[in-house]
């Protein structure tokens, strides 16, 4: 038969044990898991018809030899011992003995699961460890920890222990900073596998530890750049860097307009203004770890094309307007005339 119950903490694995051949009996169930001071129930069935009495052999609960009976209960009010071996017997019409054991497990959830570190900071590329420790648990040879960093779930480390009784166990994790693990949590969970699936206690879990990591500056956009300036257009000049702590930034001018910057202070990562000066404008993002450099190196547009469309432009210009001038003030013999009675040359002035 095959059931499963729990009663007052107790948690009961589920199979009943089958007989053999050499001694016909039958535990419901199989085998026993149960926290330290709870209740324990099983029964004891023999399968054989030439069965005379039963009984059960335990320091706790024990069940003196019963006669004319096929099965036993077996009953503790409340689990007192880390180690428990309750044994069935039955005694057959023949004079000969059989005897089974049943397998009992006493557990006890930790009292407490707890992250700690030396220090929440670590620099990238070195090695730091957190401790994750567990207080009281039993029985630890079935205990795992499992550690979390984010969404990740990291190699569970189990324990050689067979102590029943209950012990504090430890877990070092080492991991290496890296940039994108700054401000990751981590944290571990401790388990006992006792049971099958989920069956059992929820698992215990620490408080989340959030990772620190401390980096050099570096650029979102990164290598130099070379710009043309067009005269009255913005350039955009961007230094933008990510970094732990986040940098500051740093913008030095070309020398000759020094003296015009010098009652500036430029901080931000991104310049957009029109640039009237050509050269290389540097900038510099910095914090304790580190320092990164960009430069920007601004020419101006070539002036040939510029200049050509200008003369072009005039001289359009010009033509309309002698095309225009000779159309209303130039005379048939080619002198300019501003109106009607204007003077004309050869011609005595007067009234007209």
């Amino acid at each position: 038969m095959v059931w499963s119950f729990f009663f007052f903490g107790l948690l009961i694995a589920c199979t009943g044990n089958p007989a053999s051949a050499s001694c016909p009996l039958q535990m419901s169930p199989s085998r026993v898991v149960v926290r330290f001071g709870d209740s324990l129930s099983a029964k004891c069935t023999s399968l054989s018809n030439q069965t005379e009495g039963m009984g059960w052999e335990s320091p706790y609960g024990g069940v003196d030899l019963t006669q004319n009976v096929t099965s036993l209960d077996f009953k503790i009010d409340s689990v007192p011992e880390w180690e428990l071996g309750p044994m069935c017997y039955v005694n057959s019409r023949d004079g000969g003995q059989c005897t089974e054991l049943l397998p009992v497990t006493v557990y006890k959830m930790p009292d407490s699961v707890s992250l700690r570190q030396n220090s929440s900071t670590g620099k990238e590329g070195q090695q730091f460890a957190i401790q994750c420790d567990i207080v009281n648990v039993a029985p630890a040879r079935n205990l795992s920890v499992l550690w979390h960093k984010g969404n990740k779930i990291l190699n569970p480390e189990t324990f050689d222990d067979s102590s029943p009784s209950p012990v504090s166990k430890s877990s070092v994790l080492t991991l290496t900073a890296h940039r994108d693990d700054d401000g990751a949590e981590i944290w571990c969970e401790a388990k006992l596998n006792l049971w099958p699936g989920e069956q059992g206690p929820t698992m215990m879990r620490s408080k989340s530890h959030r990772v620190t990591v401390l980096y050099p500056p570096t650029l979102t956009k990164p290598g130099n750049e070379t710009l043309e300036m067009t005269v009255g257009e913005n350039i955009t000049l961007n230094c933008n860097a990510k970094g732990n702590p986040p940098p500051s930034y740093r913008w030095e001018f070309p020398k000759f307009s020094k003296e015009f910057h010098n009652k500036e202070v430029v901080i931000e990562p991104i310049l957009t203004r029109t640039f009237e000066l050509p050269g290389v404008y540097t900038c510099t993002a910095y914090s304790n770890q580190g320092t990164v450099t960009k430069y920007f190196n601004i020419s101006e547009a070539p002036r040939s094309r510029t200049t050509f469309g200008v003369m072009v432009g005039v001289g359009v210009a010009v033509g309309v307007l002698l095309l225009i001038a000779g159309v209303y003030f130039v005379t048939p013999n080619g002198t300019f005339s501003f109106n009607k009675g204007g003077y004309q040359p050869g011609t005595p002035s007067g009234p007209v």
